[in-house]
């Protein structure tokens, strides 16, 4: 355990420095296509900087926003703060702060930058839809991301990812509509002009993409190794196997969920039914193994 949360610990400083990079090449491709010089580069830098901060300390608020998920009253959610509070103490985490999600879709997520400063949102769905035993296993499953440290990682991506989007977006847009900058110098006149230009539309083009698969990358692993790790907290697999088939029954989205938040949620958050709009897309894109998988190894354990 001690060896998974040191390795996420050094991959959160690898996927930062990563995101960090693809900014930087991002906005200096902004800077060479709009003829920015010196100052576009220290723009590109600080840019880059601000993002990365901001990210590392306010994505949690970001991401429990654009959830809409609001604070849940000790009094009205009594069950909820009692489970999250008998598995802190059995697994001596402090208590995150727990907040409620309004959407009948059965869901939660874990947020943060470390089990001092998380917090867990779960949705008004999956407290009416779980007995005490599912909850108890899926809220496992969630403190097990702070646990693990894996909410850091997975909770700046949601705003890095964004920057990167936001970026290539608004200066394709704008370039589009005429705000490249002619060139007649002889530095960038010729061929090798027109080839690094390309090259750099090219760039603003695929940013996103890029930013989504590290996105990707980051989660479906890290989903399993909670299951695992939840249960080990229980000792109780059956609860968390049968609220994993509860999710798997339920067709269901969130609505309040994104392609940028959704590898935050226990479950694809996103439609995937092969009949809806968007379906084929979401599940190319899924950020979570398939829950049989899950299930599957749970029942291996």
């Amino acid at each position: 355990m001690y060896e998974q949360i040191a390795a996420n610990k050094r991959r959160t400083v690898l996927i930062i420095a990563a995101f960090v990079l693809l900014v930087v090449a991002v906005v200096e491709a902004i800077n060479y296509l709009t003829g920015g010089g010196i100052i576009g580069l220290v723009i590109a830098g600080v840019i880059a900087l601000v993002g990365s901060v901001g990210a590392y300390y306010n994505s949690d608020k970001v991401a429990l926003a654009m959830s809409r998920a609001h604070p849940a009253d000790p009094r009205e959610y009594a069950r909820y703060h009692n489970i999250v509070e008998g598995l802190c103490i059995a697994s001596g985490l402090p208590k995150p702060r727990l907040y409620i999600v309004d959407d009948p879709a059965p869901n939660a997520f874990a947020t943060g930058r470390n089990p001092q400063h998380a917090a867990v949102a779960v949705t008004t769905g999956l407290l009416e839809k779980m007995n005490r035993v599912e909850l108890e296993g899926v809220l496992a499953h969630e403190l097990s991301h702070i646990r693990n440290y894996d909410i850091l990682v997975s909770t700046i991506t949601v705003t890095l990812v964004g920057v990167v989007a936001l970026l290539s977006d608004f200066f394709l847009r704008f370039m589009f509509w005429g705000g490249r900058r002619d060139r007649n110098d002889s530095n960038d006149s010729g061929p090798l002009g027109a080839i690094l230009a390309i090259l750099g539309i090219v760039l603003l083009v695929l940013a996103p993409l890029v930013a989504r698969l590290m996105q990707l990358a980051l989660s479906r692993r890290r989903e399993s190794l909670a299951d695992a790790s939840g249960v080990t907290m229980t000792r109780y697999p059956p609860g968390l196997i049968s609220a994993l088939k509860k999710l798997q029954e339920d067709s269901s989205v969130v609505h309040t969920a994104s392609k940028a938040t959704a590898h935050l949620w226990i479950e694809e958050p996103l439609e995937t039914e092969p009949s809806k709009p968007g379906a084929r897309i979401n599940r190319l894109f899924s950020t979570h193994p398939p829950l049989e998988e899950r299930i599957k190894a749970l029942e291996s354990m």
